[in-house]
């Protein structure tokens, strides 16, 4: 009788346990078609996109703007960070360079402060996609011990023409005027003397030529007398701004229109960008680049302009 009961009381027991088991279980089930399933298997297949990602493999050769390469730099690093399998190189050596480069296959990207147009020939400038990925001001900068805080653009283009070469007749100190220039193929040189000067300049005896925009800051901020330009993403107080009309280099007047001295910054590929310089281009405008480093990096996305530029500088609303 004992074992009777002992048989009956082992069988009710496995049948209630068996029972719990299926009731958790059916939580799982039940949300497996409700909105819960969606975001529990969300993880899965973020992890699924991600190793989609990571399977990229390649390399890329950016080469052009110094005024660009900051940006294109932090965000290759992130990309690389995402994409193991990916190598990208970022150069700089002027918008000239990198579009020469990329027109002739030397280098994947080219980074460019101008329009293709401005520096290669209508055949070749026609071969290449341009990829607008933000927007950079350019603002003559001086040595911070020279007293003069706005230079107009008669003044401007009468110091970068050799017709002012002391800053005392330009309401400053007695102090000689030591210009540190960028070379011809330089796109933020160009930007200057389009925007900036109404006009080209040739290199003056004297002048310091340099490629690089952080020699440049350097050079002006230890020179002087120096007067240069450099873009607004290489700005620090090491150096002095200077208004330009009397307006001061800042997003909200660029973004507006007030201030003149601006350019888009292109990645321009020779044709349709093969597959990793695709995913690398669409995550230059993606939100993680455009609302973080563009902006960190004192750049301004294309998207906040209320004006917009044409390859021949016209401006429309």
């Amino acid at each position: 009788m004992k074992k009777s009961m002992l048989l009956v009381l082992t069988l009710v027991l496995s049948l209630t346990l068996a029972a719990c088991g299926q009731n958790t279980a059916a939580p799982n089930n039940t949300s497996g078609s409700n909105g819960g399933s969606t975001n529990e298997a969300a993880p899965n297949n973020a992890g699924g996109e991600e190793q989609t990602s990571s399977d990229l493999s390649g390399s890329l050769l950016a080469v052009g703007s110094s005024a660009l390469q900051p940006l294109v730099d932090e965000a290759s690093k992130k990309f690389m960070d995402a994409n193991p399998n990916v190598s990208i190189q970022v150069q700089g050596g002027g918008s000239g360079t990198g579009l020469t480069q990329v027109s002739g296959g030397q280098a994947d990207i080219g980074n460019s402060d101008v329009f293709a147009e401005e520096k290669l020939d209508e055949a070749a400038a026609a071969e290449l996609v341009d990829h607008q990925v933000a927007v950079v001001a350019m603002a003559a900068v001086i040595n911070p011990d020279i007293t003069v805080d706005d230079l107009t653009k008669d003044q401007l283009v009468q110091i970068f023409t050799g017709k002012v070469t002391n800053w005392k007749d330009l309401g400053g100190p007695d102090q000689a005027i030591q210009i540190i220039n960028r070379p011809s193929s330089s796109g933020t040189r160009a930007t200057f003397e389009k925007y900036a000067l109404g006009t080209k300049t040739e290199d003056l005896p004297g002048s310091i030529q340099e490629d690089s925009s952080g020699t440049v800051k350097k050079l002006v901020g230890e020179t002087p007398g120096a007067i240069g330009y450099l873009a607004l993403s290489y700005l620090d107080d090491s150096v002095k701004v200077v208004k330009y009309e009397g307006v001061e280099a800042n997003e909200e007047n660029v973004t507006n229109g007030s201030y003149p001295v601006w350019a888009y910054q292109h990645m321009y590929t020779k044709g349709e960008p093969n597959e990793v310089a695709k995913a690398f281009l669409e995550f230059m405008i993606s939100p993680e680049v455009q609302d973080n480093d563009v902006v960190e990096l004192g750049y301004i996305p294309a998207s906040k302009m209320q004006v917009q530029r044409d390859v021949d500088g016209n401006i429309t609303k």
